[in-house]
């Protein structure tokens, strides 16, 4: 778009914007006629714009040229734009919300790739996409595959295997590093440059690529912090990132006593005495001021407090009986340029009482390039004074931050040398220098070492006169003399020391307070643990680890100690004596100690060798801890027990066995080793065997040892309640201790509950819901390809069906005939062994009937000996028309269960009895149903009666 027709379509826009302007005490004079305001959107495209395109419709109103007849004031404050700017309206496009050069809003900038940065490529096949087409006139549905949009066919195998190594070959090399010109390097393509553009854009912009039309790509920028020098940012840069938005005219600030008084300066003279009254004269060009009574006084190029001692004398004497008080009022606005390494360079008008720093916030600070240690201060050609920012970024020296005077040039320079300076300092970055700095120097510009600074350990990298990068040794501790002067491009790295405890002992894990102490010679384990105190509670007193690196090379022994011994007898061959960097661990009985051993033992595993095995060793069974151990030197099995915990009471405490690996005849062969625990627990040194690498003992059981089991029983039975049962204890047993069944005692409706039935119960209703979920799928397909209409009303059903099975719960009922087992002999097959968590509920006599599914009303009935299963049948309604009245069946109050067959007499001569359930199934054959259906139905029906017996007690 050209200049002119750009003014011309934002010419309403244009004029609002100096509305905008002169509201906020701006004033412009456009180059175009006045039109109408311009719409919100108007406004809002051009706050969308960026700074140039901006500048490009200022200029198109002649407001861009540094053309003066547009510098229209208010209040004494020139306004310019282009290249003459204001410190009233002056601002720079950051990264953050804020305002540009004209006073207009800004939206924060958006970041861009640029060279070294890191992206992440996704790549794919180009997606196919799939398109169905519905059945019509007799033809099923069909599934179409449609190419993507760049294709006009599918790809051949060929050309996906061909497509398929490169796509693995670019996913192999991320993430990609754009290059020294922001160009991105994929291997089998050619370079696409991307410097300056987002990561959308990026994105875009190689998949437009013709090479990609077959692919799918997708960038990510990472902002990875590089490491090292590289990573380090010029030092001072920063100051200017958050530069106020706008600069206030100074007026509300003492004017200085050496201020030099000029044109366009205003003195407030307020006469009192005789006379009462203030008067406000301005300076002139010939840098005088019109004195009503005295008449003209030149005060131009004098300090503000010889210009009020001269007036003061004056008045007092030549008017008789006033006296003066002369104070500063509007200093007057100067034009000053500031070149150089600036980020905008140009002229600017500022305030008189403005200072070099003014200037350079004004200008949007210094480049990255520009020096911060040689910004000039020129005056009619002469360097006036150099401003050296350090100073006042690191010790708040403002003495070399000169007044400004009209006509100043404040120049910046290119940086000069630099050095980076990384490690233990405290403010790493780089630096620029400033005539011959050594190290020293460097130092203590990065605000000097932290307190894990190694000194010891100083590198110097510098490129040396074959242009070759060396690096040097550095001595921070030599003589000034022995000092290494610095170069151009030097880095400078601090080591840390080491985060290990040279000279110490560290104490963690089940006490009160983890601590670090001193060590010191003949240091013991009760010097560092003085007391059970020191613990908290259920600690191992017996088992404390303690992890010891030898010397020289640093391996790592395990050795352990019993507290318990150790306090008892003071400095003792149990009181073990520590080294420096010794770790002392205590353990608990709740806590799994595998996560503080596990690192131990893969530390011995990494430095095991074939002279050396690894020196781990097992315990388990039953053994309170059992698990991988550390091998200690001279570790016998009492100490391996102990490191376990002791045993547990079901442990066979007589003895145990121990596996171990020798070598014969050249290979690797298993010899078992009775062991006596019951010597080893009377301190027989002969049977305390030692230990060697990779023994494994195994700690039995005693025999018929169990945990005690229970059993309850409820309902009606005399004394019920939960009993201790014996192993083999039978039901009948247990109802003789009830003191036998009352009088009111339903036997034919006992309901006997198993645990381990439950679970497996529950199993099989899981499995079950998953077959039959697989099966409504594949009856939806097939519905799908042959169009039945009546596929909908199957699947719903089959759902619902789905939906009861799942929600359904096991109850692990077990069917007896309690009144055969009462009378049974003890012992014998009808006398039911009982387990742990069996659960026997005996009712009150029933008489009721209960008739459940595809009837008019569920309901229950009085039971009479002369009534059938069809009379209670109809008299819950008959059965409804989904009903298969050829598969009713009843349930039993034993849970039993009676069903009809094939035998038509048998279909209405079922003897009922009171308690029973008359189940009338779902006709499943009506529909396309699936094999499962029918089972699930009954399944149903069964888990719901079970539970609703279960429950009714």
């Amino acid at each position: 778009m050209k200049r002119t027709g750009m003014a011309g379509f934002f010419a309403p826009l244009i004029w609002g914007v100096s509305l905008l302007l002169a509201g906020a005490g701006i004033w412009l004079q456009p180059a175009v006629a006045q039109t109408p305001t311009p719409s919100a959107e108007q406004l809002e495209i051009f706050n969308s714009m960026d700074a140039d395109q901006q500048q490009t419709i200022m200029q198109s109103l002649g407001l861009g040229s540094g053309n003066t007849a547009s510098d229209q004031t208010m209040g004494g404050s020139n306004t310019a734009f282009g290249n003459t700017r204001n410190d009233t309206a002056t601002s720079r496009n950051t990264n953050r919300t804020g305002t540009n050069r004209t006073g207009i809003a800004l939206q924060p900038r958006i970041l861009t790739l640029q060279a070294d940065e890191t992206v992440l490529v996704d790549i794919d096949f180009a997606r196919e996409t799939t398109a169905v087409v519905p059945a019509s006139n007799g033809q099923p549905a069909q599934v179409l595959t449609v190419p993507a949009p760049a294709r006009d066919a599918p790809l051949t195998e060929a050309q996906k295997q061909q497509l398929g190594t490169l796509i693995d070959l670019v996913r192999s090399k991320n993430p990609y590093k754009l290059g020294l010109g922001g160009t991105l390097q994929l291997p089998g393509f050619l370079p696409m440059p991307l410097a300056g553009l987002t990561i959308e854009q990026a994105t875009s912009r190689v998949a437009a690529d013709p090479a990609f039309r077959d692919l799918k790509i997708k960038l990510t920028h990472l902002p990875i912090e590089k490491p090292g020098a590289a990573g380090l940012k010029p030092y001072g840069y920063d100051l200017f990132d958050e530069a106020p938005s706008t600069f206030a005219p100074v007026t509300d600030v003492p004017v200085p006593a050496d201020y030099a008084v000029g044109p366009g300066d205003q003195l407030s003279v307020q006469l009192y005495g005789s006379t009462n009254r203030t008067s406000k004269l301005v300076v002139g060009r010939d840098g005088r001021i019109s004195f009503p009574e005295l008449g003209p006084i030149s005060v131009g190029g004098k300090s503000f407090s010889a210009v009020q001692s001269e007036i003061e004398s004056r008045v007092s004497q030549q008017m008789i009986g006033v006296r003066a008080s002369v104070s500063m009022g509007e200093t007057r606005a100067i034009r000053v340029f500031v070149l150089g390494e600036a980020k905008l360079p140009g002229s600017y008008t500022v305030s008189g009482l403005s200072t070099m720093t003014t200037a350079l916030f004004v200008s949007g600070g210094v480049k990255p390039i520009g020096s911060l240690r040689h910004i000039q201060l020129k005056r009619q050609g002469t360097l006036v004074r150099t401003l050296d920012l350090y100073d006042l970024l690191m010790q708040g020296d403002t003495s070399n931050d000169a007044k400004l005077m009209p006509g100043d040039v404040i120049f910046i320079p290119t940086v000069g040398s630099t050095v980076a300076v990384e490690g233990e300092v405290r403010r790493p970055a780089i630096y620029e220098l400033k005539g011959n700095q050594t190290t020293d120097d460097a130092v203590t510009l990065a605000g000097g070492l932290t307190a894990d600074a190694d000194t010891r350990k100083v590198s110097l990298t510098r490129i040396d006169g074959q242009r070759q990068r060396v690096v040097m040794e550095v001595n921070l501790n030599a003589s000034a003399n022995a000092r290494t002067t610095l170069r151009n491009g030097d880095a400078l790295t601090i080591a840390r020391v080491p985060p290990s405890l040279d000279s110490g002992i560290t104490v963690d894990g089940h006490v009160y307070a983890p601590r670090s102490v001193a060590w010191r010679e003949g240091l013991h384990l009760t010097d560092v643990i003085s007391s059970v105190d020191d613990l908290k509670p259920n600690a191992d007193i017996h088992y404390l680890l303690i992890r010891r690196e030898l010397q020289p090379d640093r391996r790592v022994a395990v050795l352990s100690a019993d507290l318990s011994n150790a306090l008892a007898a003071r400095g003792g061959v149990a009181d073990i004596t520590l080294q420096a960097r010794d770790r002392i661990t205590v353990f608990d009985f709740e806590t799994d100690r595998a996560r503080v051993i596990k690192p131990i033992l893969d530390e011995l595993r990494l430095q095991s060798q074939a002279a050396r095995p690894t020196e781990v060793v097992r315990v388990s069974g039953r053994i309170k801890v059992p698990g991988e151990y550390p091998l200690e030197p001279g570790m016998r099995l009492s100490d391996l027990l102990r490191a376990g915990g002791s045993l547990q009471d079901s442990a066979f405490a007589s003895s145990a066995e121990l596996t171990r690996y020798v070598e014969k005849d050249g290979k690797r062969a298993t010899e078992l080793l009775n062991v006596d625990l019951a010597a080893i627990a009377r301190g027989d040194i002969n049977a305390d065997i030692t230990l060697q690498s990779a023994d494994f003992l195994n700690i039995k059981e005693l025999p018929q040892w169990s945990e005690r089991e229970a059993v309850t029983l409820s309902g009606e039975v005399k004394f019920p309640g939960t009993y201790q049962i014996q192993r083999g204890e039978t039901l009948r047993s247990v109802i003789a201790r009830a003191g036998g069944l009352t009088d009111l005692a339903f036997t034919e409706g006992s309901v006997f509950t198993r645990e381990d039935l439950k679970v497996r119960e529950q199993q099989q209703l899981d499995l079950l819901a998953s077959r039959m979920q697989s099966d409504l799928a594949s009856l939806a397909l097939q519905g799908a390809q042959a169009n039945q209409a009546n596929t909908a009303q199957s699947l719903s059903v089959g759902q619902s069906l789905l939906a009861q099975l799942e929600s359904s719960r096991a109850v692990g009922r077990l069917v007896i005939d309690l009144d055969q087992v009462l009378v049974a002999q003890l012992g014998s097959e009808k006398d039911l062994i009982l387990r742990d968590g069996d659960m026997l509920t005996i009712p009150r006599q029933r008489q009721e009937v209960t008739v459940i599914g595809e009837v008019q009303t569920t309901t229950s009935h009085l039971y009479q000996r002369d009534l059938s299963r069809s009379d209670y049948i109809a008299q819950s309604g008959g059965v409804t028309r989904k009903a298969d009245d050829g598969q009713i069946y009843v349930v039993r109050a034993n849970g039993g269960v009676v069903a009809n067959g094939s035998n038509r007499w048998f279909r209405n001569g079922v003897d009922m009895k009171p308690g029973d359930t008359i189940v009338v199934p779902l006709d499943t054959e009506r529909m396309p149903a699936l094999p499962l259906w029918q089972a699930v139905t009954q399944i149903i029906y069964n888990v719901a009666i079970a539970a609703a017996a279960v429950n009714s007690f």
